[in-house]
Order: structure tokens, then C-alpha cells, then sequence
């Protein structure tokens, strides 16, 4: 039984994912008695950071995501989103473009945050000792608008297969493709590996289920940014302005991603449910011979766990944003965030992409905490029982 997990993007929301994997491996294994083990890890652009740090400290978790959650803890704005003075006068080249690649903000803090932070000699030791199979990370590239999937691999692992809008590339993961993936467009520059430049790898992969499947997974485990069936917080009579629609649009982004993929998902498990009741004992493993035959991968039914924030993650940052007093050296960028996105609705979608902000990133860690705990028993259920007890 292989077990994979996906993590996509969000920005500053990523500190959700971290509040999940830091139950998981703290009070949540001191519960059973025992880790929950990945063998796939995928991640896109903030998840690839999440994604990363786990695949570098699966030897050793428990102390890997308290350290993962106190770097997201100890953060203010200017460690990760820096603007200054020398800055203001390429800021043009945003809009325009040529020469050098620009953003709003300076990547260089979030550059030696994932140099510095990830220990990226384990990673490298927990592949070619086969503690995990296979760690992806996507960004894409600018020129041709696709998808790169970088895999770093154990021995003997079959790389996924490319399609038209993903390009597979065999690569020992390194600290510009984890930067490319979570490189914003327009708040970061773009980063170049090779001779290309590459963005956030949410743009046309952030929820990366079909990797984690071609890499062998039978069981998946998503986590997600954006809370489903939600209202937009907008009050009667007022007209939205460019920010708010902006939330809105990265909101629905992120989220339509994770339901297409796994709406997909559950129609081709149902169509193997049926067609193996239909023929009978023995049906299955004669599809796969057929299959075999073709050079088409196993057909297989995939059991998934998918967790969402309980709580709107746009509402949290409107409220952190309106009531919390920052620290001195945090105020400058929490007035700029309520003057971009506080006002039409009640909640603050866009904000919330960037708001890395440690006081921040405790109430999403908080909130991932306690909605893994909600679902203990149901993640042990998924997580640890046998193939014969599904």
C-alpha cells in the first residue's frame, strides 16, 4: 500500500498545512503509538515549501514540523515580502517588463528562508535510503505557459507521464525549484533555472492529484486552503472593487482545482466499482492485463481523504487585519494590507494570500490543529488500516 500527500498553493495560507502535519506528528502519533508515513509528497508553490520540509525531516518528523511551524511562527512581513528604496525605481519592470526580473517585493528574504531552513543533504539522504519514493514540485515555465513537474525520485521509481500541459523533468529538488514554485506572479520575480524563467506552479497545477496517482498512490491525502459552498461576505448595495474581485478570483482558483480533480477522481472510481461488479471475480486483474499489454499504468481505485479549513480562511485575515494591534516593526505592513483588501466584504481573500505574518500564521496553525483533531479517529481509519479492512 502506498501512501501519498498533496498539498497546493495559497500563499500565506500555507500555514494551515503546517498546523495539519504538526497534529500529525505530534499529538496525533503520541495517540496511536505510531507515525503516519508518506511515501509521495506533492506539493505547488507554497506547498512545495510544506511539501519539501517534510520530505527532508520524514526521518525524523516530530521535531521536523515543530521547527517548520516555529519558522512560520517566527515571520514578520519584511522577512518575506521586502520593499525597499532601491527597489521603487525597477518597479516598472513589473508592468513592463525586459531586463532583469522584477516583482513588488524583494524574494531574497524568502530565498534564504528555504536555503537556510530545509535541511537539503537529508533530503537527499531519506530519497536514496528509500524512506520516501518520490517528492514533486511544479512551477511553471513563462515562455510556453506549462506545467514543469520536477521529480526527485528513489531508485526504481517510474517517473509520471507528461501530458500536454505538464512537462516532466527528473531533477534532484534544490532550492530554486521550491522558490520558482511559490514565486507569486508580480509579488515575486520569476526565477530562472537553466535558460528559462518559472512562476508559482498554482497557476495550472496547484492541487498536483495526478502526479501523487501515476507515482503508484492507493491512498491520498489532500489538504486544502479554501473552504467550500462559502458566501462572499459582500454587503448589499456596495459595488466590489479590483482587490475584492481579486480575492475572489484566487479563491475560486484554488478551490475548482482540488473539486474538478477530485470530482474526476470519484467518477473513475465508481466506473471501476461498477465494472468490477458487473464482471465478476477476476475482472479486475484481466483489465490490467490489458492495460499491461498497451503500456498503460494499473487500474486501480484510490481512497482519499480531503481536509478543508472549518473556518474561512478570508474572514480569519479581515478580523486579524481590523483587530489585531501588530508588533511596531509589523505595522507598516499591516496598514497596507487593510488599505488593499478591508472594505466590501467582511472578509479579506486577497490579503489573506499574503499576509505572512507570524500572529497570523498562529491562528492557521491553530485552526489546522483542530480540524485534524475533528477527524482523528477517520484519519487513523485512512492512514493506518489494511488494504483487506477498506
Amino acid at each position: 500500500m502506498t501512501t501519498g500527500i498533496v498539498m497546493s498553493g495559497g500563499g500565506a495560507r500555507g500555514s494551515y498545512e503546517v498546523g495539519v502535519l504538526n497534529y500529525l506528528y505530534g499529538e496525533f502519533a503520541r495517540h496511536f503509538g505510531r507515525m503516519p508515513h508518506f511515501d509521495v509528497i506533492c506539493g505547488t508553490s507554497v506547498g512545495a515549501v510544506n511539501g519539501t520540509a517534510l520530505a527532508a525531516t520524514t526521518n525524523d518528523p516530530t521535531p521536523g514540523m515543530r521547527l517548520l511551524a516555529g519558522v512560520w511562527l517566527e515571520q514578520t512581513l519584511s522577512d518575506v515580502m521586502r520593499l525597499d528604496l532601491r527597489q521603487i525605481p525597477r518597479l516598472y519592470r513589473v508592468w513592463l517588463g525586459g531586463g532583469m526580473p522584477a516583482g513588488i517585493f524583494d524574494s531574497r528574504p524568502l530565498a534564504r528562508l528555504i536555503s537556510h531552513r530545509i535541511p537539503w543533504r537529508q533530503l537527499a539522504r531519506n530519497l536514496r535510503s528509500n524512506k520516501i519514493k518520490a517528492l514533486t514540485v511544479s512551477a511553471t515555465n513563462i515562455r510556453s505557459g506549462r506545467s514543469t513537474l520536477y521529480v526527485d525520485r528513489a531508485k526504481g521509481v517510474e517517473l509520471p507521464r507528461g501530458s500536454m500541459r505538464i512537462v516532466v523533468q527528473p531533477s534532484h529538488i534544490l532550492p530554486q525549484h521550491v522558490l520558482a514554485s511559490a514565486a507569486m506572479p508580480v509579488v515575486f520575480p520569476p526565477v530562472r533555472i537553466g535558460n528559462d524563467y518559472y512562476c508559482d506552479g498554482g497557476i495550472r497545477l496547484n492541487t498536483p492529484t495526478a502526479p501523487a496517482i501515476q507515482l503508484g498512490v492507493d491512498r491520498m491525502f489532500v489538504i486544502g486552503v479554501t473552504t467550500p459552498r462559502r458566501e462572499t461576505g459582500i454587503a448589499q448595495g456596495l459595488t466590489p472593487g479590483a482587490s475584492f474581485l481579486l480575492g475572489k478570483a484566487l479563491d475560486a482558483l484554488m478551490l475548482d482545482h482540488l473539486e474538478h480533480d477530485l470530482e474526476a477522481l470519484r467518477m473513475i472510481n465508481e466506473i471501476l466499482d461498477d465494472a468490477i461488479e458487473a464482471g465478476g471475480p477476476g475482472f479486475e486483474d484481466k483489465v490490467n492485463m490489458v492495460a499491461a499489454t498497451h503500456g498503460r499504468p494499473q487500474r486501480r481505485r484510490i481512497k482519499t481523504f480531503v481536509l478543508h479549513p472549518s473556518m474561512d480562511i478570508g474572514l480569519l485575515a479581515a478580523d486579524h487585519l481590523r483587530n489585531h494591534k501588530p508588533r511596531l516593526s509589523r505595522i507598516i505592513g499591516h496598514t497596507a494590507l487593510r488599505l488593499l483588501d478591508v472594505g466590501e466584504g467582511a472578509d479579506a481573500d486577497l490579503a489573506s494570500y499574503v499576509l505572512f505574518d507570524g500572529d497570523f500564521a498562529r491562528i492557521l496553525i491553530d485552526l489546522g490543529e483542530n480540524d485534524a483533531a475533528r477527524h482523528r479517529d477517520e484519519l487513523a481509519e485512512f492512514l493506518f488500516s489494511e488494504p483487506s479492512s477498506q
